[in-house]
């Protein structure tokens, strides 16, 4: 089984790539998503965060203030570090054991916004970066979000040079309305299936 990280900067349309390669009938695991889940449910990372910014940043039911914390990363860098060394170790963990479960598929997928900056693409066989142009994608953050344009600005200097993540990646996805965006996907998983039997193979020889 291969391991496989999808990651791009916001707007990029990672999502969407996701959605067709779990059409194709790939398994995928969302980070962020269950990032959220694992600072509701799991009482280590609980502790560890109410250690950081005080026992009342959670209420009375474990629900976490992800206001307060926003605010408090965004204006103080250190606690941002802080807060990260906290997540993305538990999140890469969980990540191995979701792909020992769905061991039985050729590929899975993990997709993640910061799968190079957290050091979890260490982890996966190969990487897919989802791009598009800034332009494209401050128009697909207003639509969803409703955001104006130098919030979202704000946002994309705060993420990794998106010239630096399709450097650093296996496959390119470009989606910019120009090239089919399932004739891409599917290329790649073929691809990926191919790859797969050439390691099994290899493992049987």
């Amino acid at each position: 089984m291969i391991k496989v990280g999808i990651t791009g900067n916001i707007g990029s349309g990672k999502t969407t790539v996701c959605r067709i390669f779990e059409i194709l009938g790939i398994p995928v695991y969302y980070a962020d998503d269950r990032a959220k889940e694992l600072l509701q449910s799991d009482k280590e990372i609980i502790e560890q965060v109410k250690k950081l910014f005080g026992d009342d940043v959670y209420d009375a039911n474990n629900r976490l203030d992800k206001k307060r914390v926003a605010h408090v990363v965004f204006n103080e860098p250190e606690f941002l570090k802080q807060y990260e060394a906290i997540i993305h170790p538990a999140v890469i963990r969980d990540g191995e054991k979701w792909f020992q479960r769905h061991a039985q598929f050729p590929y899975a997928i993990k997709e993640a916004a910061l799968l190079f900056e957290s050091g979890g693409y260490k982890h996966l066989d190969k990487t897919i970066c989802v791009t598009a142009p800034v332009n494209i994608r401050i128009k697909r953050i207003q639509e969803r979000d409703g955001l104006d344009t130098e919030d979202i600005l704000a946002r994309m200097r705060n993420q990794m040079a998106e010239a630096e993540k399709v450097e650093l990646s296996d496959f390119i996805i470009y989606n910019d309305g120009t090239a089919p965006l399932i004739r891409q996907v599917l290329n790649i998983h073929e691809k990926l299936l191919e790859l797969d039997k050439k390691q099994d193979q290899f493992e049987r020889n």
